[in-house]
This record gives C-alpha cells, sequence and structure tokens, in this order.
C-alpha cells in the first residue's frame, strides 16, 4: 500500500531562477570591470582623446579578446533580461515567440556588427 505525504508542489514558469539571477551578476561585474579598466586606460592617457588613442587602446590582443568577452556577456546579459520580460508580461504564446525570435536576431546582428568594428581597428 502506499502512502502520499502531501502534494507534488507544481511550479510553473522555465525553472531558470538562480542561475539567471547569477549570470545576471556575473555578465554585470564582467562589464562593470571593463568599464573601470577602459576609463582607467583613457584617464591616464595623455594628450587629447582622439581616434588615434582609442584605436591604440582596443589596438592590442589581450584588450581585443576582454572587449569580445564584454561583447558576449553584453548579449547574454541583454537576452536574460529580454527573455524575462517577454515571459512575464507577454501573454499570447505566439507575440512572446516572435518577439523572442526578434530579440535573438537583432541581439546577433548587434554581435556581428560589434565584433566586425573591433577587429577592423
Amino acid at each position: 500500500m502506499s502512502v502520499n505525504f502531501g502534494s507534488k508542489r507544481v511550479v510553473v514558469g522555465a525553472h531558470y531562477g538562480l542561475r539567471d539571477w547569477l549570470a545576471q551578476r556575473v555578465t554585470a561585474m564582467l562589464m562593470a570591470i571593463f568599464t573601470l579598466i577602459v576609463l582607467a586606460q583613457v584617464l591616464l592617457s595623455k594628450g587629447p582623446m582622439g581616434y588615434d588613442k582609442w584605436a591604440g587602446i582596443f589596438s592590442t590582443q589581450w584588450m581585443k579578446s576582454l572587449t569580445f568577452c564584454v561583447i558576449i556577456s553584453l548579449l547574454f546579459h541583454a537576452w536574460l533580461g529580454m527573455r524575462e520580460i517577454l515571459m512575464d508580461y507577454i501573454q499570447p504564446v505566439y507575440l512572446r515567440l516572435s518577439l523572442q525570435v526578434f530579440s535573438i536576431v537583432w541581439l546577433l546582428a548587434c554581435a556581428g556588427w560589434a565584433i566586425q568594428v573591433l577587429w577592423r581597428l
């Protein structure tokens, strides 16, 4: 004979909770550290700030790699936020799916453009 102690808990939603919360914080910290590094390089550079100085800041391989990581982090951070907003506030499934697909396509296009700009320097 089987004994049932309580009911089974039914949770709705995508079950992302802690993982998404942590991913948002990690990507935000990476973007904040990158901002501080760029700000320090700008403040510590001598002379007028022009294209040559900006190109010099982003010309080294370690800075390009760090910038690439920040671009990917920014896209992931934006996707997590957009997905949560769309899942919470857009009820019709067809509209939510359409907006999510549009968001993904837009973010991938932005990534392609940002990487193209970064490696053109």
